[in-house]
């Protein structure tokens, strides 16, 4: 005789359909844009920014097919990141990170998609060392100029990648930002225009051998569920999606 399933089962399955469903429109809506940008095939990926969410959550979300997730602080990485380790799914963290907790970061980032400061890049290469592993990392750029944003000045992020990608551990992949908090597409836009200008100039070093450690730096990491198909167009490899996908968070009481 089949057992009845349980409604915690129940519920589990229909999270997960849910999920796919949303994954599947967000990455229609993903190779629309590349198509729209003259950019079909870029093969831009989907981080899925997990942020609050909850470690049975993540479980649905690497169940539905999600392949890589960004969490924002150091406590909850080190919480849901064996989960995402354990079903193959690549972590990045994308939230700012404190020198005092970069060996959490180290012990369960795939990337650090934030580093922000030498001081900071230093440290972990340190801790990289001592762990004997290779660290990805990107750097944050404020490409806004906004004093609510993390991130290097544009004018110092190409300085910044140069000397990060000489430090022994760390494997510069790209640039990130968050973008500028507004309407217009035109603005919005030539901050992520300034971005891939800064990544296409560090490709360009590397090259003509002036540093050859930022051969690698092609990613740029931009754009979010609200402006992603801006980013896209733009040039972003990795879009950070969490609304659209999650949808809105419960607001803090």
């Amino acid at each position: 005789m089949s057992k009845n399933p349980s409604p915690h089962g129940a519920a589990v399955s229909d999270a997960v359909a849910a999920y796919a469903t949303r994954l599947a429109e967000v990455a229609a809506r993903v190779r629309a844009a590349e198509a729209a940008s003259d950019r079909a095939g870029a093969g831009v990926r989907v981080l899925v920014a997990t942020k609050t969410q909850t470690p049975d959550a993540l479980r649905a979300l690497c169940a539905a097919g999600v392949r890589l997730v960004g969490e924002n602080r150091v406590q909850e990485l080190v919480a849901k990141a064996p989960i995402a380790r354990a079903a193959g799914v690549r972590v990045h963290l994308i939230g700012p990170l404190q020198r005092n907790k970069a060996r959490d970061a180290i012990a369960w980032a795939d990337c650090v998609e934030t580093v922000d400061s030498l001081a900071l890049a230093e440290r972990l290469s340190t801790l990289c060392r001592g762990a004997d592993r290779t660290l990805d990392v990107m750097i944050q750029v404020n490409v806004s100029g906004e004093e609510s944003k993390s991130g290097v000045a544009p004018s110092e992020a190409l300085d910044m990648a140069i000397a990060v990608a000489a430090l022994p551990r760390l494997e510069v992949r790209g640039f990130m930002c968050v973008g500028l908090h507004s309407r217009s597409e035109d603005a919005v836009r030539a901050g992520y225009a300034r971005l891939r200008q800064i990544r296409d100039a560090a490709l360009v070093r590397a090259e003509n051998g002036a540093s050859p450690g930022l051969a690698h730096a092609w990613e740029l990491s931009m754009g979010m569920s609200s402006d992603f198909e801006w980013a896209i167009a733009e040039g972003a490899t990795i879009v950070r999606v969490g609304t659209a996908i999650l949808g809105r968070r419960a607001s803090p009481a």
